[in-house]
């Protein structure tokens, strides 16, 4: 918990933009349960590979090739991807119409595995994510660390909100703003600062009746 509430947080945020009506433009919305229910899992799959060759690469690059991704990988259906040998990724590992990091490309092969068995364990992906409470929305990134590859920390986050799911983004601004609000006294990466994180954002949801997204984004705009 902590002692600022979500009305402080909000007034320092419309100090800095200038009205309230600016501050509310800036806020992201998330899609309701039932698109996100249907998307379909090649998507899912296209996003994770983005978010993932995004780390450590210009994103303009990635976007860039973004069109030889989809070519090369077959729109991302999960069914076959997850069944690339060892061959097929040594092939793509010299195919110029994507990022060349073999050890990103296995990643394709890995997470459709995942979403595969996310696909058996509930349905859809999007069915999966859209039951998932935002009230433990480091339970869900923990899903992803462990389960899925290289969705760690900010690929994950970004995914999730990309892909309309509600979440926070521990950018360098979100994460200046816990520090200043006495939440946690640097980078939330530990269980415990991360507990810590989560308690704080539930307290603002219940205070505002926000969401992780539109909270998140207040709180960069503080800085």
């Amino acid at each position: 918990m902590t002692r600022t509430s979500f009305d402080e947080i909000w007034e320092a945020a419309v100090l800095k933009k200038g009205s309230d009506a600016a501050l509310e433009a800036l806020l992201p919305k998330p899609i309701a349960d039932k698109d996100l229910i249907a998307i379909s899992e090649d998507r899912w799959l296209s996003d994770m590979t983005m978010r993932i060759f995004q780390a450590g690469f210009s994103w303009k690059v990635v976007e860039a090739k973004w069109a030889g991704f989809e070519t090369v990988f077959q729109n991302f259906d999960p069914g076959p991807l997850a069944f690339m040998t060892d061959e097929d990724i040594g092939r793509l590992v010299s195919d110029k119409r994507i990022i060349r990091n073999g050890q990103k490309i296995k990643t394709v092969r890995e997470n459709a595995s995942f979403l595969l068995d996310i696909v058996r364990e509930h349905g859809s992906v999007g069915a999966f994510y859209a039951g998932w409470p935002s009230h433990d929305f480091i339970g869900l990134l923990d899903v992803l660390k462990s389960r899925a590859s290289r969705m760690g920390g900010a690929s994950a986050q970004y995914h999730l909100r990309m892909m309309g799911k509600d979440a926070f983004l521990l950018s360098a601004d979100v994460t200046s703003a816990l520090i200043h609000y006495g939440v946690v006294d640097k980078a939330p990466t530990s269980k415990g600062a991360l507990k810590a994180t989560q308690a704080a954002f539930n307290q603002w949801m219940e205070e505002s009746g926000r969401g992780l997204s539109a909270i998140s984004r207040t709180l960069a705009a503080t800085i």
